[in-house]
């Protein structure tokens, strides 16, 4: 009973916190229908005013670890939040108050089942970092090897899951309650965002990324991945290779003098886009504090705890839709957006073609390091698609917010770096890469294989069909019709035209029996006729409230692109 009133007064701090924030741009519509206003019921805390985007970052702060991380996931989704919102939410803050180093002991020991005295020949308590669902601790291997240990909040995943529960009940009944909930489907991505956050909470994981990561790496030697020490690792400890270094945001004029660092950005950014077009992962966390320069030029990524994956056939799309960007053909790159999206209700055609168009059309004009964001380009796109009734799959806008991130991190280590000449060349590489592959003997062999099922197939099929034919037993089924909209309202006509009849037969029965005095009288008039006709006023008065209730005008269907 107590946990249960505690998930309802949680409910209610949320959707407080969504209430001050309805009338503010974030997530616009939900001013507009009284779904919140019904999951506020009981909440009697006074209306608050609308917050400003640097309150709602501390608001967010303030629900807790679940929500800073919804702060972060927020921030790559142009279409739901306004961009001085998007800004508010590239400074937020992770830094609270540091465990007890005997609570940090406690959870290493169930985790891993040994003390820390055991495991490691030093172990420093204070903490390098300390965040909302773990901190970082130096320690020394038995072998020597400096490492990184991090240790997870104990009581992270019972908060969050608690969280992503009262969020899941929001986000459903917003979707069905509201028209923005039904164009951006919240749960759905409430649910994406769940997966995500929970599998950040197993260490396990990441440690498996940072190993995959650095594997795929090694063909930029500039760039360096720690390694994780899989024996030291648990779901809830991840020990690696301990790095040390400046951020990249705090390079000074005189380094970049001694050691120039082009190069280094543009393999930062051609490994980037391998990893989303060539293994389709895509590192949703690049900015500039996962990043450190060391001291022998090498670039450092870390923190790989937040990695998405992107399906063949998706990424094939998104592949199409960038290199259309950088190569100015707008109209191509409306059409590759309308294929990977869903077509909403209201979706204007015209209009996201014209602005599309344009808006590449003027990235294209333009060129030179710092000039031109290709990050921008695709956020903005997700912004017009929205804009103009177009859902866009959350992969596009993930895409366009790491490429900014990677931007902002190549202007920090070379303010000259183009990185329109870097993404066009190497996206041109990554499809000669694919062309070859396909023509390879194995991709060939496969394609023979398939050509080879069908020459061995079509004789029998051929057979069969000509057979029907001759037996004139051909039949075209479609499945899913009898269940379909069309066949309910079909029936729902015959319904009322059938009771419309009845009740045409009872008024004019009423009528004639009128004339036949049988004895028997009801308000003055022949009991029978009378009787008919409040039976056909009754059926009438049915079907005329039915329709008033029931009847309403169909709600275009969604259309979905070509995934």
């Amino acid at each position: 009973m107590a946990e249960q009133s505690t998930g309802i007064a949680r409910t209610a701090q949320i959707v407080k916190f969504l209430l001050k924030y309805r009338s503010a741009g974030i997530f616009t519509g939900l001013d507009q229908d009284a779904a919140l206003q019904d999951l506020a019921a009981g909440d009697d805390a006074q209306p608050t005013e609308p917050g400003k985007p640097e309150q709602f970052v501390d608001d967010l702060e303030a629900l807790g670890p679940t929500f800073i991380k919804l702060g972060q996931a927020l921030s790559t989704r142009p279409d739901m939040v306004p961009p001085d919102y998007l800004a508010a939410l590239e400074r937020m803050q992770d830094n609270v108050d540091p465990l007890p180093a005997s609570v940090v002991h406690e959870v290493i020991e169930e985790e891993l089942g040994v003390r820390p005295n055991k495991l490691f020949v030093e172990f420093d308590d204070k903490p390098l970092g300390s965040a909302s669902l773990a901190q970082v601790h130096r320690a020394v291997l038995r072998d020597g090897r400096e490492v990184a240990v991090k240790v997870q909040r104990p009581d992270a995943i019972a908060n969050i899951r608690n969280d992503l529960d009262a969020l899941r009940s929001i986000a459903t009944k917003i979707d069905r309650g509201t028209d923005v909930g039904r164009r951006m489907k919240f749960a759905d991505w409430v649910n994406e965002f769940g997966r995500a956050l929970l599998a950040e909470l197993d260490y396990r994981v990441e440690a498996g990324n940072l190993q995959r990561f650095g594997e795929r790496l090694e063909p930029y030697p500039q760039l360096v991945v720690p390694r994780p020490v899989w024996s030291v690792c648990g779901k809830r400890v991840l020990t690696m290779d301990l790095i040390r270094g400046k951020k990249v945001t705090d390079i000074s004029g005189l380094r970049r003098t001694e050691q120039p660092l082009g190069d280094l950005a543009g393999a930062l950014l051609r490994a980037y886009l391998d990893q989303a077009f060539v293994h389709g992962e895509i590192h949703a966390d690049p900015h500039p504090g996962n990043l450190l320069l060391l001291d022998d030029g090498r670039l450092a990524i870390f923190d790989l705890g937040m990695i998405a994956h992107v399906p063949p056939r998706r990424r094939d799309r998104l592949l199409k839709l960038l290199f259309a960007s950088v190569d100015g053909r707008g109209e191509d790159v409306a059409i590759e957006g309308i294929s990977i999206s869903t077509r909403l209700e209201d979706f204007d055609e015209e209009r996201y073609m014209r602005e599309v168009g344009q808006l590449v059309a003027s990235y294209a004009a333009r060129s030179g390091g710092g000039t031109v964001s290709e990050g921008r380009l695709v956020l903005d796109m997700t912004r017009i698609a929205t804009a103009c009734g177009l859902r866009t799959p959350p992969e596009l806008s993930l895409l366009g917010k790491t490429l900014l991130n990677l931007e902002s991190i190549c202007d920090a280590l070379d303010p000259e770096f183009d990185a329109k000449d870097v993404v066009r060349g190497h996206l041109e590489n990554v499809m000669r890469q694919r062309l070859r592959k396909s023509l390879s003997p194995a991709g060939l062999a496969g394609e023979l294989i398939e050509v080879e099922g069908l020459v061995r197939e079509a004789p029998r099929k051929l057979n069969n069909l000509l057979t029907l034919l001759s037996d004139n037993r051909l039949q075209v089924r479609l499945d899913g019709l009898d269940d379909s909209k069309l066949m309910e309202n079909m029936q729902k006509i015959a319904n009322r035209i059938t009771v419309g009849l009845i009740i045409a037969a009872l008024l004019v029965s009423s009528a004639l029996m009128m004339r036949v005095d049988n004895g028997s009288r009801l308000f003055g008039y022949p009991a029978i006729a009378i009787i008919l006709f409040l039976i056909a006023a009754f059926l009438g008065l049915f079907v005329v409230v039915s329709v008033l209730l029931t009847d309403h005008r169909a709600r275009p269907k969604e259309e979905r692109g070509l995934h």
